[in-house]
């Protein structure tokens, strides 16, 4: 069965990007860019809410001719992949190889899980919350800046609890730590506690639900669910 993966470049307390929607502090250099793009090689499919989608969206158009070699390879990459995009308001898809699902329905995720040939990725905490509570997420791959910005949006929803097994950790030249947990691996949840146990999960997008974005000043600052 291929696994859902989540990819997230986030603060040491945990935010994607802080109370005024900057994310600058987390820009990955050419050996983090590098190294995400060889964790996205073998993806097949990102699942994505219509804002989020709607960035990432730039690596299908933008000219790669003149671009440093590791954005043109994730442009590739991206390009290459399955999307599905879940969105009551998008009627229509702006990118090839990409579905439209008005819902996100946790039993449907499963099925594309145990048929995908190749992993699959969910982009942005918000769909990855709902994920993350219906019990479908696998992996992390979570790399931390080295800096505390004290609130923002956070990059793992606060109302779960998830005990998780680390697999591999990584340090970079400009300070940032790579670490990935496997989720099957980890001990089961307190029964006590919440936890993700239940598949009957459905997420209703609405234009209110929808994930909220912070619009990026260049296509790097847009990979692997960072906003």
């Amino acid at each position: 069965m291929a696994k859902l993966i989540y990819t997230g470049l986030m603060s040491l307390d945990g935010y994607i990007a802080d109370k005024n929607g900057n994310f600058d502090w987390a820009e990955p250099d050419e050996e983090v860019h590098s190294f995400v793009n060889e964790l996205a090689r073998d993806l097949g499919t990102y699942l994505y809410g219509r804002r989020m989608y709607e960035v990432m969206a730039v690596w299908q158009t933008l000219p790669t001719h003149d671009q440093p070699s590791f954005i043109a390879d994730f442009a590739n990459i991206w390009r290459a992949a399955d999307k599905v995009v879940y969105s009551r308001t998008l009627k229509t898809a702006s990118t090839p190889r990409t579905h439209i699902e008005q819902h996100f329905e946790a039993e449907s995720v499963q099925r594309l899980k145990a048929s995908a040939a190749r992993d699959l990725a969910v982009g942005g905490p918000t769909l990855a919350a709902h994920a993350f509570k219906a019990g479908l997420v696998d992996v992390c791959h979570l790399f931390i800046a080295p800096i505390i910005v004290g609130g923002g949006n956070r990059a793992f929803p606060s109302d779960i609890r998830l005990e998780l097994a680390l697999q591999d950790e990584r340090r970079f030249r400009n300070g940032m730590v790579y670490c990935t947990t496997d989720h099957q691996q980890a001990k089961p949840p307190n029964p006590g506690l919440p936890n993700s146990g239940a598949m009957k999960h459905s997420f209703r997008p609405s234009a209110s639900s929808d994930i909220r974005i912070f619009e990026p000043d260049i296509p790097l600052h847009t990979i692997s669910g960072r906003v």
